[in-house]
């Protein structure tokens, strides 16, 4: 069996749907037939150069290799051009492709992804979402709403959420971190209170952030949202600075959770090696894909920290965490969008199952994915901006700083 064909679709969600504004969808086609599907995380270039980029690493890495050969591909692309180093758009790319393999090994071999992966450890997986606005909300002031965030708190525990997301602390500037501002601080503390007298004791709140502030700046907000004892304290400081990490975990009464934006383990090592995260968040369409993230949770488990797989993307990146957590001796949850949402399930042909606030592995050989191509199709991205795009604006320190959840329907290219 050997690696042939590779198709490439940009999906555009429609308005009402969340996780970014394009999804990249990767189809490998081997020479007997059997196809398989991935999805690149990666997009720090646009869709027509990203497409470029994968179907390079396609062509110079893997075309004409047998896709058991997850290994030897691996290394090929992480050394390509006398690099040997991380590169998050080599191995975004190159990760999509790899999920690609693993569904195509599981349909050849009529077996799930998890079973060629060290087998079922978790049968049913806790899983959380961010909070999203409801039907009645204002899309804008959402985020900034204690009241909406509680409402939609509310609905999310009734479905069964065990654990919910929140990011009340904007804004994400290319300037690198900063120290909060006063308000900013204020709105986080009012934001934990109302969603702690919702949840109680029957939800975990996890503080999301991504990176915006120095450590002194995460320490002051860390340590003002200890009181309601939130599970996790994210990303808050910027992805290259795993010490600044590290002084953050030691000062703060809350695990510190990292590594959405890290891809393959010599980053993850360094984040673990120095303390610097309980919680590791690989995001399987840019960590280097399901057997470098395999990897990634071994070295979490030997320090001692527990795995989320991150996701804000679409449903194929979805049914791979789902296919990695099954595995894993150390899962701590799943990140999910809401329960998957119309267009993710009818793109996937509702591929991943639910019981409540739970998901169930699929059962189907390869990842359990068959993307309607037609609907895939349908939806092409037509814009020009990125997946998710940070702003050159400073933070404000005298007027509330607006944050609107990523890339909200109407702000898309």
């Amino acid at each position: 069996m050997q690696l042939r064909d590779l198709d490439i679709l940009i999906v555009a969600p429609p308005p009402g749907t969340w996780g970014g504004r394009y999804w990249i969808l990767v189809k490998l086609t081997a020479d007997n037939g059997i196809t398989g599907w991935g999805e690149v995380y990666a997009a720090s270039v646009g869709p027509a150069a990203m497409s470029a980029v994968i179907e390079d690493v396609f062509e110079r890495h893997m075309a004409g290799e047998n896709p058991e050969n997850i290994e030897i591909m691996f290394r090929r692309a992480y050394s390509a051009g006398f690099s040997q180093r991380p590169d998050p758009t080599v191995m975004g790319a190159f990760s999509g492709l790899e999920i690609a393999c693993w569904d195509i090994l599981g349909k050849a071999r009529e077996r799930p992804v998890w079973a060629l992966m060290g087998g079922m450890m978790n049968p049913r997986l806790r899983a959380y979402s961010y909070l999203y606005p409801l039907p009645h909300h204002d899309a804008d002031t959402f985020w900034s709403s204690p009241d909406d965030q509680a409402e939609a708190a509310a609905e999310a525990l009734e479905s069964g959420f065990t654990a919910v997301k929140f990011d009340p602390a904007g804004p994400y500037t290319i300037r690198g971190g900063h120290q909060p501002a006063l308000g900013d601080i204020a709105l986080s503390v009012a934001m934990c209170a109302a969603l702690r007298e919702v949840a109680g004791d029957r939800a975990d709140l996890l503080f999301g952030t991504h990176g915006q502030f120095t450590p002194e700046g995460a320490i002051r907000l860390g340590r003002a949202i200890e009181p309601y004892n939130p599970l996790w304290f994210e990303e808050p400081v910027p992805p290259d600075d795993p010490e600044g990490c590290a002084r953050v975990a030691r000062a703060v009464a809350i695990p510190v959770a990292a590594g959405e934006r890290l891809t393959t383990r010599a980053e993850f090592a360094a984040l673990l090696r120095m303390g610097g995260a309980g919680v590791v968040q690989p995001a399987l369409g840019r960590a280097g894909g399901l057997w470098e993230a395999r990897k990634i949770a071994s070295l979490a488990e030997v320090h001692g920290a527990l795995v989320a797989p991150h996701l804000y993307a679409g449903p194929v990146a979805w049914a791979a965490a789902v296919h990695l957590a099954a595995t894993l001796p150390n899962l701590l949850m799943v990140e999910t969008i809401g329960t998957g949402g119309g267009f993710q399930q009818a793109l996937s042909r509702h591929a991943v199952g639910w019981d409540g606030g739970w998901l169930r592995p699929p059962a189907l050989p390869g990842l359990g994915v068959e993307i309607d191509e037609a609907l895939a199709r349908a939806h092409p991205y037509a814009g020009d901006r990125l997946h998710l795009e940070m702003q050159e604006e400073p933070c404000d320190y005298s007027r509330p700083n607006a944050f609107r959840g990523g890339a909200a329907e109407r702000d898309r290219g």
